[in-house]
């Protein structure tokens, strides 16, 4: 398999904290990697510096071949980056199959001239977008929900249509930071099917930050560990369930081994 995303010697600082120290970090096509470490140790700082929220100090960042280190936001989302966010970001006047389309809009094909004078291309063009649309909304689960307005949708449902637009940029590369915040757990477990079915129904490569380690660790090829900004441990699920630094620096050395296997297998 090849890296699409190539992360080399990526360093960070804010004042006098080393916020990211010098992390190698590569992500395979087709690959679901999780990304989990204890409070403060660096993970959102890290998708925010791969997706230009935050400018890199040192190091490099290499997309599809590119290297978009410093690039601005919307580029790294044009090449094919997409993200969600802790703190969400709806539209909430606007209906969730219109947030959904704010996501799909940098694919629309014809500009203002079309709009005006080429009527039935637009309209079959807006038809085929919206039964795409619609499609992922039922993949998300809420396509009962289309028309109605974000700011009716509970939190977790507000979470599943972040996602979906994400989905609706037509990525390479799914950055989801924490989707499963704020989900009960009958929607955590439609959550992990999701991220599963993203590889085979859209082929999306993708990172996930998130401390419901059930999460990460039922869904993820493998699993990469962050602690006061260095990486401290990287393999599959079950490698980094039983890596001792990871006992030691993510839950606690006052817990006894099993007890972390037991709570990270939960």
């Amino acid at each position: 398999m090849t890296a699409l995303l190539h992360v080399d010697g990526l360093s960070k600082s804010f004042g006098g904290l080393k916020a990211i120290d010098e992390i190698d970090f590569d992500v395979e096509d087709g690959e679901i990697r999780g990304l989990i470490g204890p409070n403060g140790s660096g993970k959102s700082t890290f998708f925010n510096l791969i997706s230009g929220v935050y400018s890199v100090d040192a190091g490099a960042v290499t997309f599809d071949g590119k290297n978009i280190t410093n690039w601005q936001p919307h580029e790294i989302a044009a090449a094919g980056v997409a993200r969600t966010f802790q703190l969400l970001r709806m539209f909430t006047e606007m209906t969730v199959l219109e947030n959904l389309m704010i996501g799909h809009h940098c694919h629309v094909k014809y500009g203002t001239f079309a709009g005006i004078f080429r009527v039935q291309k637009v309209a079959r063009e807006e038809k085929e977008i919206h039964d795409e649309m619609m499609d992922i909304l039922s993949f998300i689960g809420l396509a009962d929900f289309a028309g109605v307005p974000a700011s009716e949708l509970s939190i977790g449902q507000r979470r599943l249509l972040a996602l979906g637009r994400a989905i609706a940029m037509k990525p390479k590369l799914l950055m989801l930071d924490e989707p499963a915040a704020g989900l009960s757990p009958v929607n955590v477990d439609n959550l992990m099917n999701i991220m599963v079915q993203l590889k085979k129904k859209y082929g999306l490569t993708v990172i996930v930050v998130e401390h419901i380690l059930k999460v990460v660790m039922d869904t993820c090829d493998r699993v990469s560990v962050l602690d006061h900004g260095v990486k401290i441990s990287e393999g599959t699920p079950e490698f980094v369930r039983d890596d001792h630094a990871v006992i030691e620096a993510y839950l606690g050395k006052e817990m006894e081994d099993d007890e972390v296997r037991r709570a990270m297998a939960v």
